[in-house]
């Protein structure tokens, strides 16, 4: 999977505009058929599938990324060093 890292503390992106940001950088790389895979959110500590780092405890790898990784994303996108990422198809 390629992992494009964004620096956006100065712009003070939150949540929805990152995943805005994220879907049109996805769509711009993998074209219109991408599909969002899994996402994280550091400052809430939510995840999407939920649930799927409740066996990674412990673990550097976050539940999330495992699950992208093991589903085939081609993409992630990373903002602020793990503050969110959003794995896409």
């Amino acid at each position: 999977m390629k992992t494009l890292r964004l620096d956006t503390v100065e712009l003070e992106v939150d949540f929805n505009a990152a995943l805005r940001l994220a879907t049109a950088i996805a769509l711009h790389q993998l074209g219109e058929d991408t599909m969002l895979l899994s996402w994280y959110d550091r400052e809430r500590d939510i995840e999407s599938p939920a649930g799927v780092s409740e066996c990674h405890e412990g673990c550097a790898t976050k539940g999330s990324w495992d699950y992208a990784l093991n589903r085939g994303a081609r993409l992630a996108v990373e903002f602020d060093a793990g503050r969110f990422y959003f794995c896409f198809l």
